[in-house]
């Protein structure tokens, strides 16, 4: 194969991914003409349409899928292989391509992120915020950071954060008009602010702890979000109850802009894990971060 045909096809395969002649010229470096007339080459070498083409959008054709599942592994091992060679040098580099809940970066990542990057400046850190579990092999990810509970059992996974627990809060204004309840039962008599669960179409249910059994609370109220910062600022305004994370809530808390209840009725959740394929040899930059995680790791 001659060196145009595999930088051709790797080109496909960004093109794929992004659905965009746009984005993957920015990710590739080149300009979308010099773009576009590589991918009508190796069709014209392929004999075979990979792409369709819209005013708005790229897709595959189903030869361009059968020519991606193909091309997908091949190209991980080289990556892999790469950043091996890459090691034998010195010291890491290259892209770490992570996705992670918005809690998870503020938690784990962004408080070892300076001293990381200043320790490799080789390395590029690449963040996906989506509070929905990811399948980080289809998508292409190099890992991933969600609760230890729902990670798959396939997946090498590694503590990097303590057990956390939610907090139930409201602002000072709030609780002025309508006292606080006394259990998570009388919430249906306050005005709460939900979560939509995206991918599943439903509204989180909030969770406690009776007795020692769980308890799973449906609340309502006049506002939806699915993001868990706009309602923690919903909250300070006044505009109803939240529950959020509760680092995420902590310096509110301390500074009277929110107060917390039911506290005794919120559970422990289980830490976050980075999990990652255990399929291939973990790249020497992701192994880097990793040590970095455990590092900063407080016990809990």
């Amino acid at each position: 194969m001659r060196r145009d045909e595999l930088n051709d096809l790797a080109a496909f395969a960004v093109v794929a991914e992004e659905g965009s002649f746009t984005r993957a010229a920015a990710r590739l470096g080149m300009s979308q003409s010099a773009l576009s007339h590589a991918m009508k080459g190796l069709e014209a070498r392929l004999k075979v349409r990979l792409l369709s083409r819209t005013t708005r959008s790229v897709s595959t054709t189903e030869a361009g899928d059968t020519l991606l599942r193909a091309l997908r592994p091949a190209l991980e091992d080289i990556s892999a292989g790469l950043a091996r060679v890459g090691a034998l040098g010195g010291a890491p580099a290259g892209t770490v391509r992570l996705t992670a809940t918005a809690n998870a970066v503020r938690a784990v990542l962004m408080p070892v992120l300076p001293s990381f990057l200043a320790a490799h400046p080789d390395v590029r850190v690449e963040m996906i915020v989506d509070d929905n579990l990811t399948d980080i092999v289809a998508n292409r990810f190099e890992a991933g950071i969600r609760f230890g509970n729902i990670v798959e059992k396939d997946m090498i996974a590694v503590r990097v954060g303590p057990d956390m627990r939610r907090a139930v809060v409201g602002a000072p204004s709030y609780f002025a008009a309508n006292p606080p309840p006394k259990s998570p039962h009388q919430l249906s008599a306050h005005a709460c602010i939900a979560y939509r669960l995206v991918k599943a179409g439903g509204l989180y249910a909030w969770e406690f702890e009776e007795a020692g059994r769980p308890l799973e609370v449906r609340v309502d109220g006049p506002l939806v979000f699915n993001d868990s910062d706009l309602m923690r600022q919903a909250a300070i305004a006044g505009l109803g109850i939240a529950y959020v994370y509760e680092d995420d809530a902590r310096d509110d808390i301390a500074a009277g802009r929110l107060v917390r209840i039911l506290e005794d009725w919120c559970p422990r959740l289980p830490g976050y894990f980075l999990y990652h394929p255990s399929r291939r040899q973990t790249p020497p930059a992701l192994t880097a971060l990793i040590a970095a995680l455990r590092l900063q790791r407080p016990k809990g």
